[in-house]
């Protein structure tokens, strides 16, 4: 008999119109348009990271949704970083929202801040907020301002990772009565029809779906994903100013992982913090950008999370989807 999703997963999956409970999460700056779209296309849905849309891969914001909406008319999603930054930065994601709710664009992750404002604007327009978490006092928080549903981020994720495990996190969570994510360390079916059966709504994946042939990363940097173990995966402090899970390559091990004493001064204050992550975010922007479109594997600066454990091959999003579900739909 073959498997059927469980009822948390049905209803996600209808309430987003997609035919299974798979999100491609953002990832800057892996997630070009044409990822996007595949991860669309194959029944999940793919969200778009708007800098990794417009400063990596060179669209126009508006323009670049449009592509997609040429590659599939799946639903697409959108990630909106809210974190109180720049003025400059703030009316630019507030221009972005209104652009992608304009071409249709029901779908909004939101992360580092309070989501009140996006989920006005998205509510008005009878689509859903998802919020990034990683424990319940920024459940709360985001469920307080508008959000819908939670994506629990574990410590198993690439990129910012969380502190707690994908059981720990459901057990805190689960009786906010919201539908909840499992995001982090999701690469093959095992991993998740386990996160189902606990009870999660459904999976975001995001290295699982750098090692494929539509993500535009380069071959040495997929090639990193399917050669590493679970063990290769650290967490370094020297891109964002937290802890971000990289694999430990050449660059890694010589650069180290820690912040020094001048860097943790810095942000240990109110005033200092903002110019100090203004500082990484920016650089880390640059230096990401480059190393992972590298194609001569020199810059070896790699994100990725312990999902790489089960990642074997390089595949299209149409196979990775099909893997993931194992024949078991």
């Amino acid at each position: 008999m073959k498997r059927q999703f469980p009822s948390a997963a049905n209803t996600f999956c209808r309430q987003l119109g997609i035919r299974y409970p798979i999100i491609g999460g953002a990832m800057y700056p892996c997630s070009n348009p044409e990822l996007t779209a595949a991860v669309s296309a194959a029944g999940g849905i793919g969200i778009m990271q708007p800098i990794s849309l417009t400063y990596v891969y060179g669209h126009d914001f508006r323009n670049g949704i449009r592509l997609m909406r040429s590659l599939t008319d799946k639903p697409i999603g959108m990630n909106a970083l809210i974190e109180k930054s720049s003025k400059k930065y703030q009316k630019r994601m507030s221009a972005w929202i209104d652009t992608a709710l304009e071409e249709g664009i029901r779908f909004f992750v939101t992360s580092l801040g309070k989501p009140d404002w996006v989920a006005e604007r998205v509510h008005a327009a009878g689509g859903l907020v998802y919020h990034d978490v990683t424990e319940l006092k920024w459940a709360r928080i985001g469920l307080d301002n508008g959000a819908d549903g939670l994506i629990c981020v574990n410590n198993r994720a690439g990129g910012h990772a969380g502190r707690k495990s994908m059981t720990e996190l459901y057990a805190e969570l689960h009786e906010l009565g919201v539908p909840l994510v499992c995001a982090g360390g999701i690469g093959e079916s095992g991993g998740f029809w386990q996160a189902l059966d606990l009870g999660y709504a459904a999976c975001q994946l995001g290295t699982r779906f750098i090692a494929s042939h539509e993500c535009r990363a380069s071959a040495a940097y997929k090639q990193a994903v399917v050669d590493a173990q679970e063990s290769d995966i650290v967490l370094s402090e020297k891109i964002t100013g937290v802890p971000v899970s990289v694999i430990n390559t050449d660059f890694i091990r010589h650069s180290g992982t820690r912040l020094g004493w001048f860097s943790r001064w810095m942000l240990s204050g109110n005033t200092t913090k903002h110019w100090m992550r203004m500082f990484y975010g920016l650089r880390s922007i640059w230096q990401l950008k480059h190393a992972s479109l590298d194609e001569t594997g020199e810059k070896d600066y790699w994100q990725a999370g312990k999902s790489v454990a089960g990642i074997n091959r390089v595949e299209s999003c149409e196979t990775i989807m099909q893997q993931l579900l194992a024949d078991k739909v």
